[in-house]
Order: C-alpha cells, then structure tokens, then sequence
C-alpha cells in the first residue's frame, strides 16, 4: 500500500510513516480461498444493500448486524435467519474470527463506530460521508495509521468502468491544464426522495436513543429523528454529504485533487420544509491546484440529473453517469489520443457486474484477503469529507471558509 504510506508521511512526518510501514507488513493475510466474515453496523436502507452486496460477493458470510432500532435488526434477520443481532455495536466486535464490519449508520455516528472497530483489528467498508467533521476526520486517521486495517470509503463510482475510463482521459496531452470542474446532482423527488412514514414502533422501547445520538447535542426522544435523519443538522449534511460528495471524491482521485484552499456555498431549503438542511444549493471550491470545482444541486427538477465536465487547455471530459467521452477544445484534435492507453488496468466488461455498489464491495472483499489498497482508500475519503464539511461550514456561517492546513481546521 505505497500511497498509505506516502498519505502518513505528508500527514505526521516519516517517523509514524515508518511506523505505518512496520504495521503494514506484519497484516494478516486470508488464504485467495478463505471464506471472509463480514458484520454490518446500521441496518437501514443503505446499510441492507452494503450487505446484501457483501453476500454476493464469493465465499463471503455475514455473522453479526447491530443497529440501534429493533426493527431493522428483524428485517435482517428475515433473508440471513443465523446472523447474530445487537443493539450496541461494541459487542459485535467481539466476536471471535470477525474479518471485516461495513459501517453504514447516520453520518454524525461515523468516527464513534470506526474508531473502535479498527483498534479492535477489523477491516473496514465505510458508507460516505466518511467523517461528519474535522475532528471527526482526524480522530478516524489516528486509529487508521496505527494500524495494519484494509479501508475501503463507500464511493462506489471509483470502482466502477466510468471511473477507469475518466483517469485515462485526465491526460496533460488530452486535457492540458485543467481550469475548471463543472458538477451537478439534481432530481425532481421532494425532499429528495428522503420522507417515508415513520413506523408506529419507532418507539423509546425499540430504540437506543442515547446510542443513536452518540456526541450530537442531547434531545427527548424523537421518533422523526431516527427515521429522517438525514433533515438534521445534528446528524447529516443533506445532499451536500449524500451526493456531492460522490461526485467530488470521484474527480478528487481521477485528478488527484487536495483540500479546498477556500469554499463558498449559498442556496436555501425551498420547498422541504420539514428538513433543516437546504434542498437547493451552489457550491464553489477554490482549488490549490488553480483551478474552480463547482457542484449545485435542486430537488424539484432533474433537467441536468448528475452529469460533470471537466475543463481543460486542449479538451473536456464530459461524464454522465457512467458515459465518459472526451471533446478536444474546438472540435479538432486527433481522436486516436482518446482511446485508452494500452495495459489499462480497467475492470472486464463481465456480464452481470455493471452494479458499482457490487464492484465496491468486491474489491473491498478481495483487498481483505490480499492486503492490497482499496479503490477509494482512507485518503481520499479524507480529503472528500474535508471539502464538503467546508461547503456545509460555509452555508451555516454564511460566509467563504478556508481550510488551515497547519492547524487542519476550517476558519
């Protein structure tokens, strides 16, 4: 894992870089044919795909789930009859022979369930946003370097072929100078497609609530809370943190992008007014690489869906959804320069593999048992969750933020 690291030692200087190092080595490694036994730390809609897709990876067992609400842990134990179910997450990581945990609970739980599970010697699959904050970020990296753990960020996109063929498009004789990254996410869903009904047994009696609320400003208990988490600044950034933040780790990699020098986002909450967080907003990045990554997003229209451009000096990379193409500035060029390079490591167009959630999780399952470094590693998580706290920081202070690279704090 050569980029972890070079990301330790930019981070906390060679000294802890060799110490990573050391850690590395002395990894367990699973035999290519040793089953791998997966647990799930929040169990709602996105936590049940993550393992469902675990399950269809090969020679993989799901043994354990935990999540604060009862509910979920009997939908759950409705399609995997034997798995073991908890409330607390924390006796999940003892049990014996547990390879790996995917992490999917609210965002503001992230750092409180990833910290432990990774000093208690368990890979992790980590749902996006990766941190709800800086020190959040922080508090997570300190665990990871210390450690010999296989982290795989949930951007599913960066395993998927799109991504593959976008990095062999961000070429200099392709692109030139990149000058701009043009990102949209829209849909015509109120509240995004988030409001559902809140079931009658979202109950005191069927929930951990102080569990639930884990560092988040303490309240009486609140069924809406649970269910809509993601309408709370206690425990969400909205669209910011669901979507954004794929779009930006997805270019933060191919580009190999860093932290925002400044981040201006405006916008409001239109027409979901029963969420806290805004349903439509723009957002601006000034990156240290001298160029501007914009994102802007609406719940109420699906005119530009989710679509990008990446402008350069000699040519763009238009990408929607998983259709990547290139347009040489001014509609001339040599189209042989867009063909990818020969010995492109981009994963075989397999029949039935087209899910990007499913390639995540294969390659997270495979990086188990070889040790290799993960498509969208700690990183560029880090980085990603940085930036869009920036954009979140800035709509709530209404003001552009900065990001202090010396003391690594967003003034």
């Amino acid at each position: 894992m050569s980029s972890r690291r070079k990301f330790v030692r930019q981070l906390l200087g060679a000294t802890a870089g060799l110490a990573a190092s050391r850690a590395l080595a002395s990894g367990h490694v699973l035999g290519a044919n040793d089953r791998v036994r997966v647990a799930l730390i929040g169990a709602g809609g996105r936590g049940q795909e993550i393992l469902r897709s675990a399950l269809r990876s090969a020679n993989t067992e799901a043994v354990a789930v935990a999540d604060v609400y009862a509910l979920r842990l009997e939908e759950v134990k409705g399609y995997v009859p034997g798995i073991k179910t908890f409330t607390d997450f924390r006796r999940l990581l003892e049990i014996p022979g547990l390879d790996a945990v995917l992490i999917a609970t609210p965002q503001h739980q992230h750092a409180l369930n990833f910290v432990p599970s990774i000093q208690a010697g368990k890979d992790v699959y980590q749902e996006k946003t990766m941190a709800f904050n800086p020190d959040h970020a922080k508090r997570m990296r300190s665990a990871y370097i210390a450690s010999n753990r296989v982290v795989q960020i949930g951007i599913q996109s960066i395993s998927s072929a799109a991504w593959y063929r976008a990095r062999e498009l961000a070429r200099p004789e392709l692109l030139g100078d990149v000058t701009a990254v043009h990102a949209h996410m829209y849909r015509n869903a109120p509240y995004g497609g988030w409001l559902k009904p809140v079931p009658r047994d979202c109950t005191p009696e069927r929930v951990d609530w102080k569990l639930f609320q884990g560092e988040a400003e303490p309240r009486p208990f609140d069924a809406d809370r649970v269910i809509h988490w993601r309408f709370y600044w206690d425990y969400s950034g909205g669209n910011v943190f669901e979507n954004m933040v794929h779009q930006v780790g997805f270019w933060y990699k191919a580009l190999n992008l860093q932290i925002p020098r400044s981040v201006t986002m405006n916008g409001g909450n239109y027409r979901s007014p029963k969420m806290q967080v805004p349903d439509t907003m723009d957002i601006a990045m000034d990156q240290p690489e001298n160029l501007l990554f914009t994102w802007n997003s609406g719940f109420y229209s699906r005119h530009y869906n989710a679509d990008e451009q990446v402008l350069g000096t000699k040519g763009t990379i238009i990408r929607r959804d998983d259709d990547v193409s290139y347009a040489p500035e001014g509609g001339t060029g040599n189209p042989k320069l867009a063909e990818p390079a020969k010995g492109t490591d981009a994963p075989p167009d397999v029949v039935g593999a087209g899910d990007d959630t499913d390639l995540h999780m294969r390659n997270f399952i495979d990086c188990v048992r070889s040790r290799k470094e993960p498509n969208c590693p700690f990183e560029v998580g880090f980085r990603s969750a940085i930036a869009v706290r920036m954009a979140i920081t800035s709509y709530r202070e209404g003001q552009k933020v900065r990001w202090d690279a010396q003391r690594e704090e967003v003034v």
